[in-house]
């Protein structure tokens, strides 16, 4: 049996917050993967079902953020685990938006849901971080977690969750890597755009290879160059500024 829990503030009013990216992750996995109906347990919310042959309890605590690990250190209590049974999604403010990396221990890294976990149930459990940028100011750090994704960040986001509940099973079975590329992966196939225009235009006929045929070149797919979506991709994939 696995727990794998999504860390995130209760309530309407903080639902879609940057910070409650974890509650995301964790319903879009439920979807996806036909879990049971959320219920109250453990001073959270549960659903049961099965990811790669495993059965897993899903766990949002109800407790606010920074009390999270009193909800899933008394659920790992009750089943019996230890924390290499435990895996849990949450923001991160030194990833870029969209970035998602996987780790097990380490550091809270300032990161008080992660810091409740380390005190209730130890550290040796698998993190994934889940990247929602930085405001570039350390004094602008709260309000940006608590403030909501941005209209436009729906356009990653929404891939970036879906690719989540996707691979969940490879959690289940520990194979990390696999996870994490394949995470990158749907993010650059849903959002490069590509357009078969922007393929080379086609060899003049053998006959004539002594001659450079004049060709109009058709326009390539335009990427955006400003925008939070055109900031995701650059830090995503890489780009001259």
């Amino acid at each position: 049996m696995l727990v794998f829990a999504g860390l995130g503030n209760p309530g309407a009013k903080y639902a879609n917050n940057r910070h409650n990216v974890g509650f995301m992750a964790a319903d879009a996995i439920a979807r996806r993967h036909s879990f049971s109906p959320w219920s109250k347990k453990f001073q959270g919310l549960i659903a049961e079902g099965t990811l790669a042959g495993d059965k897993v309890i899903l766990i949002k605590p109800q407790t606010f953020m920074n009390l999270s690990g009193q909800s899933v250190g008394e659920a790992l209590r009750f089943y019996k685990l230890g924390p290499s049974a435990l895996t849990v999604f949450y923001d991160e403010i030194d990833l870029a938006a969209g970035k998602v990396r996987v780790k097990v221990g380490g550091g809270s890294g300032g990161h008080n849901g992660i810091r409740s976990l380390d005190q209730h149930v130890g550290k040796d459990f698998r993190r994934v971080r889940i990247g929602v940028g930085h405001p570039g100011v350390k004094e602008m750090v709260h309000g940006h977690v608590l403030g909501d994704f941005a209209k436009a960040d729906r356009e990653w986001l929404d891939v970036l969750l879906d690719a989540i509940a996707d691979g969940a099973g490879l959690l289940a079975k520990g194979d990390d890597n696999s996870f994490m590329n394949r995470v990158t992966l749907a993010l650059r196939d849903k959002l490069t755009p590509t357009d078969d225009d922007d393929r080379p235009p086609p060899k003049a006929p053998k006959a004539q290879s002594h001659v450079r045929q004049a060709r109009p070149q058709q326009p390539a797919a335009k990427l955006p160059k400003t925008g939070p979506m055109a900031a995701m991709l650059k830090k995503l994939f890489g780009g001259k500024d």
